[in-house]
């Protein structure tokens, strides 16, 4: 093991496979095998070229939805993880600087230097390996590392941070979601099926799905996850059916991860007056939306952004995994070798006939 390969953006739309050496590892760092990776829908917008909040320093080893196993551990890195080689682990998406303003207050998602994984560290320098589009990943002194199950499977383990974590924090830390309240989440994609199976853990009196006619496995998945309604918005008016299932009062909480600033616009109406609507989506750092404030004010709505997950969520979320409470496995549709990674962001991107994905994910 002297060499680790990994596939490369160099820029958007080109991708190629490249060797790295192995970095050494000090006493406070580690070095992670791959098991299986997740294809993110950000992973798709930065291979498009999707404007962002900064450039993107190419060349960049993608993903961040990261499972594998601890190889190599330092003694004190050891210490502080709590990890022995031999160890299966997830990483998060984020590990911070540690010195900027917003790590120092402990936000490192919010990390000024924007120290994460495969996204806005370039891969031109040593260590190189920070993404997980690779067969191994370097695991600096700051990297939020979590020991799992030896038995968990991969295809649940790398729904944890970026799927569930996310689906805790944006609905119940950010959100606010507590027992007895109406729920909807438009978009059933893989956010959205983790909304369900988070919704209905905080008691949720009622889950609402919204979706497009081609959604029908997705809606069948999100009734096993346990939604309540769901509602194909190409043959019926969602505003209309949740104000029929709410009795008029609307709902409590709206959260829009369908990607489209339309959805954005929706969720104001779909609100109850004093609710709140989380907007996690990322629609284009050059794309405005036409909100109309008003409605905002008259209703004195909550309008929450939300992004990524961090340790208080991620821990929950391998409790709820590790569970076996909910077949998340079933959220896995398509799996890739590394040599198709591009292949695989293309379906996971919806760009190939034929294929309907809902998790895509490379095993290098």
């Amino acid at each position: 093991m002297k060499t680790s390969k990994a596939m490369v953006l160099e820029a958007p739309g080109r991708m190629v496979m490249k060797e790295f050496p192995i970095p050494s590892i000090g006493p406070k760092e580690g070095l992670l095998k791959v098991e299986m990776v997740g294809i993110c829908g950000s992973d798709v917008g930065m291979y498009r070229g999707k404007a962002t909040r900064a450039p993107r320093p190419y060349p960049i080893i993608m993903g961040h939805e990261i499972f594998g196993t601890v190889i190599q551990i330092g003694e004190e890195a050891s210490r502080r993880w709590n990890i022995e080689e031999g160890d299966r682990t997830i990483v998060e998406y984020a590990f911070g600087c540690g010195e900027c303003f917003y790590c120092k207050q402990g936000n490192y998602i919010h990390c000024e230097a924007m120290c994460t994984y495969g996204s806005m560290i370039s891969c031109k320098d040593p260590p190189h390996l920070w993404g997980a589009y690779s067969q191994y990943l370097y695991l600096p002194p700051r990297a939020m590392v979590h020991k799992v199950s030896k038995t968990l499977l991969p295809e649940v383990g790398i729904l944890i941070c970026a799927v569930l974590g996310n689906g805790i924090r944006w609905l119940q830390t950010l959100g606010g979601l507590s027992t007895g309240d109406t729920v909807v989440i438009q978009g059933p994609g893989q956010q959205g099926l983790a909304g369900v199976i988070i919704a209905r853990e905080a008691g949720a009196k009622k889950v609402i799905v919204t979706g497009i006619s081609k959604d029908k496995i997705r809606f069948d998945l999100a009734k096993t996850f346990g939604a309540d309604e769901i509602i194909d918005i190409e043959k019926d008016d969602p505003i209309q059916r949740v104000k029929e299932i709410t009795e008029g009062r609307m709902a409590d909480l709206v959260i829009d991860v369908t990607g489209n600033p339309r959805g954005a616009i929706t969720a104001i109406d779909l609100v109850k007056k004093k609710g709140t609507v989380v907007l996690p989506g990322l629609y284009g750092m050059d794309r405005e939306i036409p909100l109309v404030l008003d409605k905002v004010v008259y209703k004195e709505l909550r309008v929450q952004g939300a992004f990524s997950h961090d340790f208080q969520s991620v821990l929950p979320a391998i409790r709820l995994a590790e569970s076996g409470k909910y077949p998340l496995k079933k959220m896995v549709t398509h799996w890739f070798p590394l040599e198709k990674a591009e292949m695989a962001i293309r379906v996971a991107g919806g760009e190939v006939q034929g294929e309907d994905p809902i998790k895509v994910v490379i095993v290098p």
